[in-house]
């Protein structure tokens, strides 16, 4: 059974529930950036508005790691899932009264980046709490595609209801979204181990060594870290590309979600072959093509513009980097998550987790360089980093081509799953 892990009562429930949470996140995401767009069209603030986001979340994703060792992570999701729905309603109120300035946006913008930072390890390290050990795969794989999925659909609504009415009509709803989050949260009990025997700041240092100490570790996530910064963040700068498509705020949408098509297209095709003994050279072919077909997408914008179908060759393009970008990613964090012990889970997941922060923090250097040159050489400057850095990754560190989760699942003993248990009063 491909998606098992749904078979799996309190793991359904969660992840029925992120709908509302993981569908929110996508939705503001897009409307930030096109209200920072609208009110200002510079690129370089695109670029401040990740970096605004980004920076934050980093810094609180490696206390968020230490938090979800120590703390209940269905608690730490309740109150990051409550915080959030006020910052967007906050914004929301600002955006339908015209009183919002592009520093409100930052600010919020800011505040939800540090919330996230203790959502994402939390929420990220739950998960097997809620699944046997058999379905981690299809636990990994389902979860990217309810992100990858909300990205396929939600960002060309989201479009479309910002071409119709305006943005804040999109904080409101993202704003509701959460508060459903946190109500099914509230439906969960979950019981963790707590592994915290010793001063926060030795067991941070001792996830930072753990992971510096373990090279298949170190190697994957810094490869994640680099495909998002430098292959990745174009999706911060993607209004610039849709106004040079001349698409308006409905391309805009659309062009978002056809990165999404591609990541369930990844999904659906790594979710098949996880198995295979050739997963490692599946997972580097994958990380190496994805900025070759990044090159394609802004050829196309570059030189295509303003021709009849440049448009939907675009989202081609921007539908294959995304397939490729997500077959490795799904293959690589599957890998971290069946290998950590337990004991280090949240504070290597929640070094991972700045992977996505990556994307926004990445729009600040594509910002500055789309302001000085132009979108499209950005994206080519940095499509040619990830394409080095997954050449060194080959040649230097070759037993990840070799990675065999067949092998890896019957001998693994790093995986333990804590207690769980529901109210007898609720059934799914």
């Amino acid at each position: 059974m491909r998606f098992e892990a749904l078979s799996s009562a309190p793991y359904r429930r969660f992840w029925l529930g992120s709908i509302a949470s993981v569908g929110s996140t996508q939705l503001y995401f897009i409307s930030k950036a096109w209200l920072v767009f609208e009110l200002s069209g510079s690129a370089l603030d695109l670029g401040f508005l990740g970096a605004a986001t980004a920076v934050p979340t980093i810094f609180a994703t490696l206390i968020g790691g230490l938090v979800a060792d120590r703390i209940n992570r269905r608690s730490v999701l309740i109150l990051t899932s409550g915080i959030s729905a006020v910052l967007l309603l906050v914004l929301g109120v600002l955006d339908a009264s015209e009183l919002v300035r592009v520093w409100h946006v930052l600010l919020i913008s800011s505040l939800l980046g540090l919330v996230q930072g203790f959502d994402f390890p939390a929420r990220s390290s739950i998960f097997p709490a809620l699944i046997h050990k058999k379905q981690m795969m299809s636990a990994v794989s389902l979860n990217s595609i309810l992100w990858q999925g909300s990205r396929m659909i939600l960002p060309a609504i989201g479009g479309f209801l910002i071409s119709i009415t305006d943005t804040s009509l999109i904080f409101f709803i993202c704003g509701i979204g959460f508060f459903c989050m946190m109500t099914v949260l509230l439906t969960l009990e979950v019981r963790q181990d707590n592994h915290a025997n010793d001063a926060p700041w030795y067991e941070f240092k001792e996830g930072v060594k753990f992971v510096m100490h373990h090279r298949l570790f170190l190697t994957l996530i810094l490869l994640s870290w680099i495909s998002m910064f430098f292959g990745t963040s174009y999706v911060q700068i993607m209004p610039l590309f849709a106004d040079m498509l001349q698409s308006a705020e409905r391309g805009y949408g659309l062009l978002i979600s056809a990165t999404g098509v591609g990541s369930i297209i990844g999904n659906l095709f790594i979710s098949r072959y996880q198995q295979s003994r050739k997963l490692g050279i599946m997972m580097l072919s994958s990380a190496a093509m994805a900025p070759c077909s990044l090159i394609g997408f802004s050829l196309v914008a570059w030189i295509l513009a303003g021709t009849v179908g440049a448009f939907w060759l675009a989202c081609c393009f921007a539908i294959l980097t995304s397939a490729l970008s997500s077959v490795f990613l799904v293959s690589s964090m599957t890998v971290l998550q069946i290998k950590v012990p337990d004991a280090f889970r949240g504070r290597v997941m929640g070094i991972h987790s700045i992977t996505f922060s990556m994307i926004s923090l990445g729009g600040l250097a594509a910002g500055a360089l789309a302001a000085q040159f132009s979108a499209p050489v950005a994206v080519v400057i940095g499509a040619f980093v990830v394409l080095s850095s997954v050449t060194w990754v080959v040649f230097r560190v070759r037993e990840i081509s070799k990675l065999d989760l067949i092998q890896e699942s019957k001998h693994s003993e790093s995986v333990s799953y804590t207690h769980l248990t529901l109210p007898t009063n609720r059934e799914v």
